[in-house]
């Protein structure tokens, strides 16, 4: 893995925690991430939320 893939990597890491603390404090927020049926409805609101998780880290 490169540097540059690692740090990309790595910052999917941070966002993906960050989403989690999120959710773990604000039920309505766990409710909507809930009701997503499939990956890019993930993606969809994380993104409104203001978190980039949809590039895989190799992109």
């Amino acid at each position: 893995m490169s540097d540059k893939d690692l740090k990309k990597f790595l910052k999917k890491i941070e966002q993906l925690n960050l989403i989690a603390q999120l959710i773990k404090e604000n039920p309505q927020k766990r409710r909507e991430l809930s009701n997503c049926k499939n990956h890019e409805e993930v993606i969809n609101l994380t993104t409104k939320w203001g978190f980039e998780i949809g590039k895989r880290w190799g992109e």
